[in-house]
């Protein structure tokens, strides 16, 4: 699984294929990435999100959110999209940023192995829709 996601091969096509990119760095050391994708007009996919153990709980996955959230708000965006592993604690972390569940899906990743995720979805209105009568 970590080839198939994280090989420089599978790094470089998903960023061929729109994905973005962000590290988070704490003096030059790096502590965290995320990447996201639009996934559909106005819907965006987080990807990926890992802080590392010794940073966590000190803001930066909320740091991270907030920052991709911003960015794609600016590309009209409504809402962003994840998937995290039903045993995974990090759903009550995603929960307190807003984000609900929305579907349970399990995910065949190859080799007798699946992800068994929540999927969850932040959404909010686009600034130029408030107040839009449809007149």
């Amino acid at each position: 699984m970590l080839d198939k996601m994280y090989g420089a091969v599978s790094l470089q096509n998903q960023m061929d294929a729109g994905s973005q990119f962000i590290i988070v760095y704490e003096e030059d050391e790096p502590v965290g990435f995320a990447a996201y994708f639009e996934k559909a007009p106005s819907v965006f996919k987080l990807d990926k999100i890992y802080v590392l153990l010794s940073h966590q709980g000190k803001g930066t996955g909320r740091f991270m959110i907030d920052h991709i959230v911003d960015m794609i708000k600016q590309r009209g965006a409504t809402a962003l999209q994840l998937q995290v592993n039903r045993c995974n604690k990090a759903k009550n972390f995603y929960e307190k940023l807003g984000f609900v569940v929305i579907d349970e899906k399990d995910f065949d990743i190859g080799n007798g192995y699946f992800m068994n995720d929540y999927v969850m979805e932040k959404q909010w209105v686009r600034k130029d829709s408030v107040g839009a009568t449809g007149n």
